[in-house]
């Protein structure tokens, strides 16, 4: 069970490389369009991204999961796989489409290949391929095998996923209210990028001007698809007004004397979730501390989908459904002014939903914790540090000590929000002293696994606690 825990962390960390790649290649697509500034070059570069996921999202299972600090040949060799699968499939069946499931899965056989065979010994004459260079050559036995096998049994694979996708399109305002659901919902657990790769980039398929075929709600929309982004408006909804309105409910339901600081907090999430899409400040402030509280706000995502899916409101994004991208998308979308007075009707939705069920049940939510001792070590500068310091050396150095120290760190990375560190010995950390230094919170997905919420912050406290550890 501890391995499964971690590898689902692995993956979720995994399957964002790629997504960094996506916001430019979207608005460069969007930007070049006709009825834009018409320039083709631009959508040629947005679509070398989208038409080439399968190889990023390899690229990122090998970075993910590979065993070493320099990743750059368990790179080379998911490349490797993925060319080899390609090309493989291209022979036994022109009409197999695995996209970013190829990736996948070429991705995982690469870094178990190097993983394997990373410090392999050959004899003298042959000393060259040895070591990091012999995965090259065993991932390509490897995949040639695996064409020829996925050759035959990925067919009725693939009309299985087609036909859960067309299932839920074929049930309407439904499937579109379920996925929205259990998008959320699988937040906690890392799996909504599963769900979020195949209706993003493999459901549904357009061909271009140009003569290319697009798959996905994301491309599909991006090049002009009358038929893509019904998936997609409800996000638009919830992102731009029902988060910011989860964040007033917070602020307003803090005790008087946290109202200064829970503003600043909330404040600075409910801006981030409408400017970038990124909710995850706000949503993992709430979602451990009242499971209920966050099935809640499932259920008015689903509903939200549904809403605009009956309202025939049709428009999609290239990273995520902020205002940058409903400004930016309106030309190309359908009914998408309807958004607004739908998102401030949730707004309210949201809002008196969470104010009466926090204060009603006395949810603990942030402003509202039960007063709590600090410990001596704790500084007054310690004590009034918050998500909106800038002081990130300082915020790194502290949560170093509490972890145990850089003899304690196995593992350490950062995803949009959160710092994630495995350590090898959790009786060292000391969840107390993490927390007074004005995180958002401490999710522990496993013994050993620690994820710190922080924020959009996140990538400078990353800086300044890898300088730590190269200190120490």
């Amino acid at each position: 069970m501890e391995n499964i825990k971690n590898n689902v962390q692995k993956l979720g960390r995994s399957m964002l490389i790629p997504v960094a790649a996506m916001p430019l290649a979207g608005i460069l697509l969007r930007l070049g369009a006709d009825d834009l500034l018409n320039i083709p070059v631009l959508m040629a570069a947005g679509n070398a991204v989208f038409n080439n996921l399968d190889i990023l999202f390899a690229i990122g299972i090998a970075m993910g999961f590979a065993n070493a600090r320099d990743k750059g040949m368990a790179v080379l060799t998911s490349v490797l796989a993925i060319l080899t699968l390609r090309e493989g499939l291209l022979i036994m069946d022109p009409e197999i489409g695995m996209g970013i499931f190829g990736g996948l899965i070429s991705g995982g056989v690469a870094s178990w290949t190097y993983n394997r065979f990373k410090d392999q010994e050959l004899p003298k004459a042959l000393s060259f391929f040895a070591g990091e260079r012999f995965p090259l050559t065993m991932v390509m036995l490897i995949m040639i095998i695996l064409s020829f096998v996925l050759g035959f049994i990925w067919p009725p694979i693939q009309n299985i996923l087609d036909s859960f996708a067309q299932n839920l399109l074929g049930i309407g305002a439904i499937g579109v209210g379920l996925y929205l659901f259990l998008n959320r919902l699988l937040i906690p657990l890392g799996l909504h990028h599963v769900l979020n790769s195949y209706i993003y980039f493999e459901v549904g398929e357009f061909t271009t001007q140009a003569g290319e075929i697009v798959t996905g709600e994301i491309p599909r929309f991006l090049n002009g698809d009358p038929t893509a982004g019904l998936f997609l408006s409800g996000f638009f909804v919830v992102m731009m007004f029902g988060v910011p309105g989860i964040a007033y409910a917070m602020y307003r339901a803090s005790y008087d004397e946290n109202k200064e600081r829970v503003k600043g907090v909330m404040g600075s999430g409910a801006f981030t979730a409408f400017l970038t899409n990124i909710t995850e400040p706000v949503e993992f402030s709430f979602m451990f501390i009242s499971p209920p509280l966050y099935v809640i706000h499932s259920l008015f995502a689903g509903l939200a989908g549904i809403v605009t899916y009956l309202l025939d409101v049709r428009i999609g994004f290239s990273f995520g459904a902020s205002i940058i991208d409903f400004v930016i998308n309106y030309n190309i979308a359908d009914n998408a002014w309807m958004v607004l007075p739908v998102g401030i009707a949730f707004f309210f939705l949201y809002y008196f939903t969470f104010y009466y069920f926090i204060t009603n049940r006395d949810v603990e939510t942030l402003g509202r914790e039960k007063e709590q001792a600090y410990t001596e070590e704790v500084t007054d500068e310690e004590q009034d540090l918050a998500l909106n310091s800038s002081n990130y050396s300082y915020m790194a150095r502290k949560i170093l000590q509490a972890l145990g120290g850089s003899a304690n760190i196995e593992d350490a990375y950062n995803c949009v929000t959160r710092l994630r560190v495995t350590v090898n010995n959790p009786d060292e950390v000391d969840e107390e002293r993490i927390k007074q230094t004005g995180v958002a919170g401490i999710v522990k997905p496993s013994e050993t696994n620690y994820q710190i919420i922080i924020g959009p912050e996140v990538t400078s406290v990353m800086n300044e606690f890898n300088k730590q550890l190269e200190n120490d």
